[in-house]
């Protein structure tokens, strides 16, 4: 049986800590220039106390998350996270990140994650040619080798998703205008809850220039990329073009909660999450952690007084946020992270604070106090990342404490000793949208893609007036899709229309029972240790497997799988 840390100690925490900050001696004054809080409420809270304490303390709330009690505050930049929280209605409060000022010229943008390319910067190798697209199947979905590890080639001619299923894309947008997004992108529901910030507190250059007035993108916008490549795994369309998904026939709705940059902050993920819920989403996938802090510590030895109460305060919203959505029939999928060690056992945090860029610093972390979320949350099934041979990605994160499945996520350096390593062929081939590939140089002002472009493996596909472009990239972030999608394949397979919705249902624990019991089991290797040195990697990527395989720290349950799903799984409901 798998052992799961749980969270829900976190929140009593944080208001112990807020009393005996207060005990101590007066809070100190609220002072200095007005930045934006994030206050969480008890639970259950008194809303109107809540407010006294927070207009006591020198703020003023400007709007709420009423579902998970969450008020938004204006107030000065010094001392009114620690007066605030002094309130026995009050959880916690943390410091919102600033929307900051358009820079001068356009500059490069802050990245956060250099796995997820890795292959731009290595040479890849040249790749044997790839083989002709199976019968039914779209034309560059011989690509797809993850598609076929999960068996949706097979899956569809049972269940290729019903487009009353909805899945939520929870991540830096989608680009519904893509060829291979349009067929099954649901503007309607979609929503963008960012505001771009172009500059960071520092004056760095963040996410850029905004590139629509008001600094809020269209919500069937994506100028990271990073969104639209999850869509396209999970539901792109098989219309005869291009590539097409994990479950091509569900409905894909984009819930922004992250920066162009990559970044994904508290507030925006919290009412993404919330929303996503509310209008009866189905799957929510989140490929991403929650800025700033890659683990947020209940007690961090190197963290001021308002650093503390920030990383409870993310815990403790989080957990809220993921609770209400299960409740609402929400089936949640988490990237495990890139950060190559056994999240039962982390090592030392060295890339935290991520904002603004350039703070980070070496911080203990210990198993009991500290989370990555959401990946190690309540009711979210975190997945791990493998490569075409099936084994665990150098990379990827894992461990028997909170790795539930492993998918498809891509492995660069697979292959070692055939002429498949170091090959773009080995990452997931995805949708790609066309004013990112431009900004990234892949393709010319003409659409033709260039001399960089082609070194990555960027494809192009056209039909008539319709062209799309599609990129290699790898990480758990390109699993957890996999996964996504098929769950929304056991919910279109064995769902139940909803009354209070127009789409079908399915509770979310029977859809997790039928993804672990219909799972392709995977033994550990042999020896458990695995070593990535002979593939360019230092001893620290070495991981130990732990477990059975029925169940283990490399696999999880094993890999999911669209066709056993779709097939056995009436049995275990």
């Amino acid at each position: 049986m798998r052992t799961r840390r749980t969270v829900m100690a976190v929140a009593a925490t944080v208001s112990l800590i807020a009393a005996g900050t207060s005990a101590a001696g007066a809070a100190p004054a609220s002072t200095g220039p007005t930045t934006e809080y994030t206050v969480l409420l008890e639970e259950p809270g008194n809303r109107d106390f809540a407010i006294d304490a927070v207009e006591a303390a020198g703020g003023e709330v400007v709007r709420s998350n009423d579902a998970v009690g969450l008020l938004t505050v204006k107030a000065p930049a010094n001392g009114f996270a620690e007066k605030v929280s002094a309130s026995s209605a009050i959880v916690g409060a943390a410091r919102a990140k600033p929307i900051g000022h358009a820079p001068a010229a356009k500059a490069e943008k802050a990245k956060r994650d250099n796995v997820e390319k890795e292959n731009k910067s290595e040479k890849p190798n040249k790749a044997p040619a790839a083989q002709g697209s199976t019968a039914g199947m779209d034309p560059l979905d011989g690509d797809l080798w993850g598609l076929n590890l999960v068996r949706s080639n097979i899956a569809r001619a049972k269940q290729a998703g019903d487009k009353r299923v909805y899945v939520g894309i929870l991540d830096t947008g989608v680009d519904g205008s893509h060829p291979d997004i349009a067929p099954n992108f649901n503007n309607e529901l979609s929503r963008n809850f960012t505001v771009d910030i172009p500059n960071d507190a520092d004056g760095g250059v963040f996410d850029g220039p905004c590139e629509f007035r008001g600094c809020v993108d269209p919500a069937n916008w994506d100028d990271g990329g990073h969104g639209t490549h999850v869509a396209g795994t999970i539901g792109a369309a098989a219309n005869g073009f291009g590539i097409s998904g994990v479950a091509p026939g569900v409905s894909l709705v984009n819930i922004r909660g992250g920066q162009d940059a990559g970044s994904f902050f508290l507030n925006p993920v919290v009412d993404a999450l919330t929303y996503g819920a509310d209008i009866g989403l189905d799957v929510i996938n989140m490929s991403f952690y929650v800025d700033p802090w890659y683990m947020n510590c209940t007690n961090d030895p190197t963290a001021s007084a308002e650093e503390q109460l920030e990383q409870r305060t993310i815990t403790a919203t989080v957990q809220r946020a993921l609770n209400y959505a299960h409740r609402k029939g929400v089936t949640l999928i988490g990237a495990g992270g890139n950060n190559h060690e056994d999240l039962g056992k982390p090592r030392q945090d060295v890339q935290s604070p991520n904002y603004p860029p350039g703070h980070a610093r070496p911080r203990p972390v210990d198993n009991a106090t500290c989370l990555n979320l959401p990946t190690e949350g309540n009711h979210v099934i975190s997945v791990s990342a493998l490569g075409p041979s099936t084994a665990k990605a150098d990379y990827s994160n894992y461990g028997v404490e909170q790795t539930a499945l492993s998918a498809p996520g891509g492995y660069f350096r697979d292959g070692l000793g055939t002429p498949w390593y170091r090959t773009n062929e080995n990452l997931i081939l995805s949708t790609y949208p066309r004013n990112v590939a431009l900004a990234e140089g892949a393709i010319d002002e003409a659409g033709n893609i260039t001399p960089a472009g082609e070194a990555a493996g960027v494809k192009k596909a056209v039909q008539g007036d319709k062209v799309g472009y599609y990129q290699y990239l790898q990480g758990t972030s390109m699993a957890a899709p996999h996964a996504a999608g098929v769950a929304a394949l056991v919910v279109s397979e064995y769902g139940k229309k909803d009354k209070k919705n127009p789409g079908l249902t399915l509770d979310p624990d029977k859809v997790e029972k039928v993804l672990y019991k219909t799972a392709i089991q995977r033994a550990c290797p042999n020896p458990r240790t695995v070593s990535y040195v002979n593939v360019g990697r230092t001893p620290e990527f070495d991981a130990t497997c732990e477990g059975d395989a029925k169940f283990n720290g490399f696999y999880g349950h094993g890999i999911v799988d669209a066709y056993g799903a779709v097939t056995r799984g009436k049995q275990f409901l």
